[in-house]
């Protein structure tokens, strides 16, 4: 499982155990059935109303995705030494090297661009194909989450409606005073809204904000490797390709200034300086 994913189900467990074995008398009085059916039937049955199946279907599959453990910038690594070892090729006309390379390439982003230099494509040609992939990603991950952040909103609604039925229930038996028949539907009215609020804010929203996260970092990572694809296209040296690709990925903390642990006196060298005459 994804580390950070697995460190927040473990402290939203703690959280509830602590809430339930130190604040209540009776810790089986926060389970109450009726009142989770009424929130999660209720989330589920707007959501299958507001989209499609095959959205839904996509969405079990992402959200699939976020629990496993972290491996993308393994992934990235690994194509882009393929576009290295392409650029090398490509670089001494050896096409069919190029091509062997290319049929073992996994990453079909990486491996359309490529397909287009070898088709000899113009590079705004290429851009455009490309950052038409890019667009087309974000939109339908970016649809994903905003599924989950629809379905925390519905929730709390659900969770307020369990409360409505439960105090309507209390209120046709709260003459006959029988706290035994009044308790379970206050229990009803009360635990709805708790479930309602804790799935939008410990389940949906988080989930969703996990996915927007992974939309960014796989957009940078599709940036990285159309820029090396355009200089490819451009028959630049694949030194010169692997030197500027490693500037593009250097982190820092502060884009603007050093700080005095991490200043050095060489400036990283940018494509531009470096750029042969």
């Amino acid at each position: 499982m994804n580390p950070s994913t697995l460190i927040g189900v473990i402290t939203s467990a703690l959280l509830l155990a602590t809430v339930v074995l130190f604040s209540a008398h009776a810790p089986g009085s926060f389970l109450n059935l009726p009142g989770l059916a009424i929130v999660v039937t209720g989330t589920l049955a707007a959501s299958f109303i507001s989209y499609p199946l095959e959205e839904l279907r996509r969405l079990a599959h992402q959200v699939h995705v976020v629990f496993r453990r972290e491996t993308a910038q393994r992934e990235l690594d690994a194509d882009l030494d393929q576009l290295i070892e392409m650029a090398r090729h490509w670089n001494r006309g050896n096409i069919r090297a190029v091509e062997s390379v290319l049929a073992s390439t996994t990453n079909p982003f990486l491996r359309t661009g490529m397909q287009m230099v070898i088709a000899n494509s113009r590079e705004e040609e290429i851009r455009e194909m490309l950052r038409w992939r890019m667009m087309r990603l974000k939109t339908r991950e970016r649809a994903d989450a905003q599924i989950l952040r629809t379905m925390a909103v519905y929730a709390p609604a659900f969770g307020m409606l369990g409360t409505l039925v439960g105090l309507i229930n209390m209120l046709e038996v709260i003459q006959a005073g029988d706290i035994a028949i009044i308790g379970p539907r206050l229990a009803v009215a009360l635990m709805s809204t708790f479930y309602g609020i804790l799935l939008a804010n410990l389940a949906f929203k988080p989930v969703a904000v996990k996915l927007e996260r992974r939309t960014e970092a796989r957009l940078i990572a599709m940036t990285l490797l159309l820029e090396g694809v355009t200089m490819v296209s451009k028959r630049r040296l694949p030194a010169f390709i692997e030197e500027a690709l490693g500037t593009y990925r250097a982190e820092y903390r502060d884009e603007m200034r050093d700080s005095p642990a991490t200043a050095t006196p060489e400036t990283p060298e940018t494509p531009e300086t470096s750029r042969p005459a």
